[in-house]
């Protein structure tokens, strides 16, 4: 009788986090824990972690610092795989403390060895944003002093070029900050770009005049910064005045909508808000939704709004995670935004795959998931949890949608469903995490399990060990903490993480019986 070729027997595709076999620790909770790898461990902790935030059972110092221990072992044995996550990190995942805290971690690690190259790349690579310069070398600054290497000067010389523009001066360098862009230039003395030499070099010396209190005429080439001046040289009884009639120099002048609400000295009101719309970003209209009601937008302005929230290309440029849209559904007593919001919430979960066959969807509510994902968000992991769950269970061609916590109970979710709809039958953080448990309740020959949670589950076994080993296991982690619930990486079980939806690709491939890479490898 055969032992392995048997009608069930499939290629195991390979994950790219990588545990132990055997647990060599315990979770928060004291169940069974499983170690990982290096590179395995801060690639979980880097998707789930904001930086200097607590978490249920890991204080923010002690993250930290688990963090960047993490970083400059693997920026000094391998800065290429490094570099690519910082990248990715970034980018896709669009985590922006953890991929500047990880390039300028991994810059001084390498500097202290004598190892050259990366550094100014792992630099330049985490800044994708005009505010965020003057981040790292205000992080820089007050950790290590102003001793600054020249790979992550050269590295910061590298962005500021990028990102330096009329309109990110008019909206990031203000006095509230303690590196202003003029700090910055005095610092990393960059040349302009190549391709904007004819205004940066202007501008850099209008962003040091300013600084330094000089009453000097803003040059010609600045037409955006001498149409801010004129905006404000407006006296302030006329200015609204000045907003009906010609409400196309608020663009003229790269004015933001918390810019026109000081400019306006009073409150923003629909004539206000109509006009700062059309020139809004993306998340600036997600986070006023609220406003715009309680101001009274009128419909045919909530309606462009929303279209341009539900448009794909949009979202895309836009990279918001999943939860953003979660928390702007909250927000909003209003149900005109529900439809555009649904829809741009599908955009964002592209990479959720239509799982075929029968799946089985585990969700964590226990209380350790009432983490907030930062000090300055009241959405949990909790509610990650649930966006995701959702997500696959309305993508799966059969899913079994289950929420736990001590106890367990199904979820309904079914063709024609609303991700947020489904979001709202969740009863949210409670009890203890009995992972095992819902398992062994729930699991009925499925063609895989899915479960959604902080990995801390409570004494026991593995919770997959109730799971034939050819069924696929795969875990999602939302916390990052040190020791997982059990194995991962080969044998049908695999761990992924993060706040975003991009690792969800890797499970096709897996079953596909391949090797899933890391994200920024595929």
């Amino acid at each position: 009788m055969s032992k392995f070729n048997t009608a069930a027997a499939r290629s195991a595709g390979r994950g790219p986090v990588v545990s132990e076999r055997v647990p060599s620790g315990q979770t928060h909770e004291g169940g069974p824990g499983y170690a990982r790898d290096d590179k395995s461990e801060l690639f979980l902790l880097a998707v789930s972690n904001m930086v200097g935030e607590q978490t249920f059972y890991e204080a923010a110092d002690a993250r930290d610092e688990r963090f960047r221990a993490l970083v400059h072992q693997i920026a000094v044995a391998d800065p290429e795989w490094l570099l690519g996550m910082i990248g990715w990190l970034r980018g896709t995942a669009n985590m922006r403390s953890a991929a500047l805290v990880a390039a300028l971690e991994g810059a001084r690690a390498r500097v202290a060895a004598g190892a050259h190259g990366h550094s100014r790349q792992m630099v330049a690579a985490a800044l994708q944003r005009a505010d965020e310069p003057g981040e790292a070398l205000a992080y820089w600054t007050s950790r290590y002093g102003r001793a600054i290497p020249k790979p992550v000067k050269r590295g910061v010389a590298d962005a500021l070029r990028r990102l330096y523009t009329e309109r990110a001066l008019l909206k990031y360098d203000t006095g509230t900050r303690g590196w202003r862009f003029a700090d910055v230039i005095e610092l990393v003395h960059p040349a302009p770009a190549a391709d904007r030499a004819a205004w940066q070099g202007d501008l850099f010396a209008h962003a040091l005049d300013r600084r330094h209190g000089r009453d000097a005429e803003i040059p010609a080439s600045l037409g955006m910064v001498r149409a801010r001046a004129e905006l404000a040289a407006v006296p302030a009884e006329r200015r609204r005045r000045v907003l009906a009639e010609a409400p196309e120099r608020l663009a003229q002048a790269g004015m933001t909508w918390e810019a026109l609400a000081g400019w306006l000295q009073g409150p923003m009101d629909a004539a206000a808000w109509e006009a700062a719309i059309p020139s809004m970003g993306y998340m600036a209209l997600l986070r006023n939704l609220r406003n715009f009601d309680e101001a009274g937008v009128s419909d045919a302005v909530a309606e462009r709004v929303a279209l341009r929230l539900a448009d794909p290309a949009e979202v895309a440029r836009s990279r918001q995670l999943p939860m953003r849209f979660l928390a702007a559904h909250r927000a909003t007593a209003s149900l005109r935004w529900a439809g555009a919001l649904e829809r741009a919430l599908g955009h964002c979960l592209g990479s959720v795959p239509a799982l075929p066959g029968r799946t089985l969807i585990l969700v964590d509510q226990s209380y350790s998931m009432s983490a907030r994902l930062s000090r300055r968000s009241y959405l949990t992991c909790s509610a990650a949890a649930q966006v995701f769950g959702a997500a696959l269970a309305l993508r799966a061609e059969h899913a079994d949608l289950v929420q736990y916590d001590a106890v367990s109970e199904p979820v309904a979710a079914g063709r024609g469903d609303a991700v947020l709809r489904v979001v709202e039958r969740f009863w949210g953080p409670r009890g203890g995490t009995s992972t095992a448990d819902a398992v062994r309740r729930h699991y009925r020959r499925h063609d895989r399990v899915v479960i959604v949670t902080d990995e801390q589950a409570h004494h026991g076994q593995d919770p997959a060990h109730q799971v034939p080993a050819e069924v696929p296991v795969y875990t999602w982690n939302l916390a990052g903490y040190r020791h997982g619930h059990g194995p991962s990486g080969e044998g049908n079980r695999h761990v992924f993480g993060g706040l975003g939806d991009a690792a969800f690709a890797m499970v096709p491939l897996i079953e596909a019986g391949r090797r899933a890479g890391w994200p920024w490898e595929s």
